[in-house]
């Protein structure tokens, strides 16, 4: 499953699953990996230094424990730290501050 993020800064437009327009030069994209034994329902990335949170990636969709997925960010930003946001099923919540995903290419999240 690959998941999409595009838009300008105030608002992000998502496109889901197998998106159709390839990433390009400006596009952040890296491998998201559920290590946890919680249904990840909720997944949010925002530059580190925008005060509010972004829409939830997944959409409808979720992450099963042990699954990944390819997200690409393509806001037009130049920078690699976003603060990651994750809600489970159980309705608990995980915030990672200032992250940087260009050094790494992947998140897994664990317990």
């Amino acid at each position: 499953m690959k998941l999409s993020i595009t838009g300008l800064p105030a608002a992000c437009v998502l496109a889901m699953a197998l998106a159709s327009a390839p990433a390009t030069a400006e596009d952040l994209d890296f491998t998201l990996v559920n290590d946890t034994d919680s249904v990840l329902t909720e997944f949010y990335a925002s530059p580190a230094d925008v005060g509010e949170w972004e829409e939830d990636i997944l959409g409808s969709d979720v992450l099963g424990s042990g699954e990944s997925v390819e997200i690409v960010i393509a806001d037009g930003r130049t920078q690699c730290e976003y603060d990651l946001r994750f809600v489970f099923d159980d309705e608990s919540e995980t915030v990672v501050e200032a992250e940087d995903i260009c050094e790494t290419g992947s998140f897994t999240i664990t317990e």
